[in-house]
């Protein structure tokens, strides 16, 4: 009876923290200014990349998450875990936004290039006179500059929830109805949010168009849609859209074929990034369908070693992402300075893969409390000192000074 009173322990959906775990990595490699290993990410070659996976899957782990808390305790008790996540998130946002600040600082003090790495990430506001405004706009949000932008377009979508879960306690419909509704509205640029005070420049992620691609994670994972079977008709329907778009993205053919470039930028309104153009979405679903299909089901082909790290560096997504922005910046700058060859291009990615790896690892073994474990039992030897020990243990608790 003891066993069947306590909650089932959730199994970790290997494909999630597998696929989460490739697009941290492609987030690495795309940031590292200069990096020649760029060229071979996803978005290289179609109208998507790794913003999609990222939010895709926060939206899956979202449902796994906090839906159940709703389901569970109530709409106050739901509402109240996703403020302590807004909470957490927001704090990491500011903190690695000052962090990756004082490594420029640095970087430009040691190299004297004056503020060119400020500048780089238009962090130079804090130093001008528009620094009084650069730090409230900081903590409100209204000043988010570039390479910051995933996780305030984050801590919007996760205000949303308790309103998508509130209409979804009435009917799941209503909830999709209004996640598209807010989608097409947002895609007119009706709902844009200002990136800083000082010009009219918008936020590059509109949180406002991507929470679509966040709640069709977050919509599967519930059952509120159903999975898509697998069906050889629909992997060649995919395959064959992602072979279609490959021209539109792909710059050997851009440039060979100057047309292209023409018809991309005709398309531009529903491809577009800012907004989550329908024909990105409709690429991104292509995409993840086939990725999905080739795992198979439940994600029996991901087996081996380096799944096994790829998963670990998943599991850990909050943490490896702040610390990819720190490893990427820092990587740009040292290319810059031991230079961009055969050589240091590689060591540069390998090295910041394998330091993900390792916190991954780190950031788990925190997470598990080993401090909480129960104490070995004690040897039947007595290690030297034993005798001390046990008679401080033995000392009447009012002779024990206060800790």
């Amino acid at each position: 009876m003891t066993a069947l009173q306590q909650p089932a322990k959730r199994v970790r959906d290997i494909r999630l923290d597998f696929f989460r775990g490739v697009c941290l990595f492609i987030i690495f490699i795309a940031h590292v200014f200069g990096n020649a290993w760029a060229g071979y990410i996803p978005a290289r070659f179609g109208l998507s990349d790794a913003a999609e996976i990222f939010v895709f899957c926060s939206g899956m782990a979202s449902a796994v998450a906090f839906a159940s808390v709703f389901v569970r305790h109530g709409f106050f008790m739901g509402a109240a875990r996703i403020a302590h996540r807004v909470w957490q998130v927001y704090w990491a946002h500011v903190s690695v936004f000052f962090v990756c600040t004082v490594i420029m600082v640095l970087v430009d003090q040691h190299l004297e290039t004056g503020e060119n790495y400020i500048r780089g990430l238009m962090m130079e506001h804090f130093f001008n006179d528009n620094a009084r405004q650069a730090l409230v706009g900081l903590l409100t949000l209204t000043y988010v500059p570039p390479f910051f932008d995933i996780l305030p377009m984050y801590l919007v979508i996760l205000c949303m929830v308790p309103v998508v879960m509130l209409l979804a306690g009435f009917n799941k419909w209503y909830a999709i109805a209004a996640v598209a509704i807010t989608w097409g509205v947002a895609s007119f640029g009706y709902l844009d949010m200002p990136r800083a005070p000082w010009n009219n420049e918008t936020w590059f992620f509109n949180p406002f168009s991507w929470q679509l691609i966040f709640f069709t994670g977050f919509a599967l994972m519930r059952g509120w849609l159903p999975a898509p079977p697998f069906d050889t008709r629909l992997v060649i329907a995919a395959v064959l859209y992602l072979l279609l778009c490959l021209p539109l993205a792909w710059g050997t053919l851009l440039d060979m074929f100057p047309v292209f470039r023409e018809i991309r930028e005709w398309l531009y309104p529903v491809i577009n990034k800012t907004h989550v153009g329908f024909l990105r979405y409709v690429h991104f679903l292509a995409l993840a369908y086939v990725s999905y299909v080739a795992v198979g089901e439940g994600g029996r082909r991901l087996k081996g070693l380096l799944c096994v790290l790829v998963c670990k560096v998943g599991q850990q997504s909050l943490g490896i992402f702040l610390l990819t922005l720190v490893l990427s910046f820092s990587g740009s700058a040292l290319l810059n300075v031991i230079g961009r060859t055969y050589f240091t291009v590689p060591l540069i990615n390998l090295g910041g893969m394998a330091i993900m790896i390792g916190v991954a690892y780190m950031l788990a073994w925190f997470k598990s409390t080993p401090w909480k474990a129960p104490a070995a039992a004690p040897s039947s030897g007595m290690a030297p000192g034993s005798e001390r020990s046990e008679n401080w243990s033995k000392t009447p608790s009012s002779s024990v000074p206060a800790e």
